[in-house]
């Protein structure tokens, strides 16, 4: 399995442990299937980390776009995949 660096804490990991990241309109979308198009961020499913790349203003840089962007739908989206490890549903 290829191995991505997640763009919050900047430890590497298997591609399939991180949730892929792609720019939308103004902001930016989870890509659990890893299929939609353009050019693509990896983040570990933790707030924590989505904290960090945030704060770094990451996602810009990565995605190659100006930003700032909208992460409502990531947000969404790890908080529900937190919550689901926290009750022992599935990790992700």
């Amino acid at each position: 399995m290829p191995t991505r660096t997640c763009v919050g804490c900047r430890a590497r990991d298997a591609q399939d442990r991180l949730l892929r990241i792609v720019a939308g309109e103004g902001e930016v979308l989870p890509d659990p299937g890893r299929r939609l198009p353009g050019r693509g961020a990896y983040l570990h499913p933790r707030l924590a980390c989505l904290a960090l790349a945030e704060r770094k203003r990451a996602f810009p840089r990565a995605l190659r776009l100006p930003g700032p962007f909208a992460l409502s739908a990531v947000r969404a989206r790890l908080e529900a995949c937190e919550a689901q490890s926290r009750d022992g549903t599935g990790t992700e």
